[in-house]
């Protein structure tokens, strides 16, 4: 299938700040990442420390939130913030709150009915 790109808009949660960044789908992946630069940039409120397991092993990173808008559709969603990470990557749950998945025949997201049970 390769890789899954996506246009995104992101910014604090009041959106006083918004920027539009190329993400990386990555259904590996918890939640939401983005490098700490763009955290700055949108003067991000850090709201606690999460350790999590990479392919290099565990790290603790910072955690946030963030208004984004994918395929249209937007809501504020957790976010960890990354030293090491150069770009947004995307993570199932915020996937599974914007009610998307990705379609392993076309490389690209598509509706997803959201579960209750």
């Amino acid at each position: 299938m390769g890789h899954v790109w996506v246009k995104t808009k992101i910014g604090d949660e009041n959106r006083t700040k918004l920027i539009e960044v190329d993400a990386l789908v990555d259904t590996g992946a918890t939640l939401t990442t983005i490098p700490r630069k763009i955290a700055l940039e949108l003067n991000l409120k850090l709201t606690g420390k999460s350790i999590v397991e990479t392919g290099a092993g565990r790290l603790e990173l910072e955690r946030s939130r963030i208004w984004i808008e994918l395929e249209g559709r937007s809501e504020i969603v957790p976010i960890l913030v990354s030293d090491i990470i150069d770009k947004v990557l995307i993570g199932t749950t915020t996937l599974e709150i914007l009610g998307l998945q990705v379609d392993p025949l076309t490389g690209k997201l598509k509706e997803w009915t959201l579960l209750l049970y």
